[in-house]
């Protein structure tokens, strides 16, 4: 994909390289507590429409995640962005391996439940 930037003459290799500053960011309003309870305003994670609770607890824990490189088949991207309407996309990916994950602490501890008692029936 390098060959592909340079070759068109692109400088995208500068952008991916730019590491943001703290000083960047001045100029963007910061949000305070009044814009975050006005009456109007609405929430969305994942593109659908949360209560104000839930989009302050998927922000705070948006914060606090960790930036990866994952390669995904095009397929799959193209599902997740049209899933997501555009925006979102990775949130939506993030909240599938979520799922997954829990699926399988919930497939885990029912085994060990129906292992439990089925030693005790024994």
């Amino acid at each position: 994909m390098n060959a592909n930037k340079h070759g068109l003459g692109s400088d995208m290799g500068l952008v991916d390289a730019h590491v943001l500053q703290t000083h960047e960011y001045d100029d963007l309003p910061e949000l305070g507590d009044a814009d975050l309870s006005r009456q109007d305003a609405v929430w969305r994670v994942a593109g659908l429409q949360v209560s104000p609770q839930q989009g302050r607890a998927a922000f705070s824990a948006a914060l606090k995640k960790q930036k990866i490189n994952i390669t995904l088949d095009p397929d799959v991207l193209s599902w997740y962005r049209l899933k997501a309407g555009g925006r979102g996309y990775q949130t939506l990916i993030n909240a599938t391996l979520r799922e997954a994950m829990r699926g399988q602490e919930v497939e885990q501890t029912l085994r060990r439940v129906i292992r439990e008692e089925l030693q005790r029936a024994a």
